[in-house]
């Protein structure tokens, strides 16, 4: 009986971490993805020089480009202007595309900044 319990709790815990641990994945993907997409993904690219960004209380707005395509898209974030968001060589965005608004309405920014290092020569 107690080899049972164990073993029906054991599977329990196996099904509930990897219910949360799909919740938690979010694939990258591009522009034209993440506008047809349901859930939250994250969307890489650079940004776009023809919309300057705009910073409104806790909201910042700006304007995301695909790097191969160069289909644009609105991201509208929580929050305010991350640090080095001027000097970004790309920048992810985590959320969700909303058909509605036609934005992208981030939770979370990654800014990638080109590295120090990069262009040196090795002593």
């Amino acid at each position: 009986m107690r080899k049972i319990f164990l073993i029906v709790l054991l599977a329990g815990f196996v099904a509930y971490a990897g219910m949360n641990l799909a919740e938690s994945v979010t694939p990258y993907v591009s522009i034209a993805e993440a506008r047809s997409s349901t859930g939250s993904v994250q969307v890489k690219g650079l940004l776009d020089k023809n919309f300057a960004p705009v910073q409104n209380c806790d909201e910042f707005t700006f304007s995301l480009s695909d790097e191969t395509t160069g289909e644009t898209m609105r991201v509208k974030f929580d929050g305010i202007k991350p640090d080095q968001f001027d000097e970004a060589y790309h920048i992810v965005a985590v959320g969700k595309y909303d058909a509605a608004d036609e934005i992208f309405h981030a939770k979370k920014l990654l800014i990638k900044c080109p590295s120090k290092y990069e262009g040196q020569q090795p002593r």
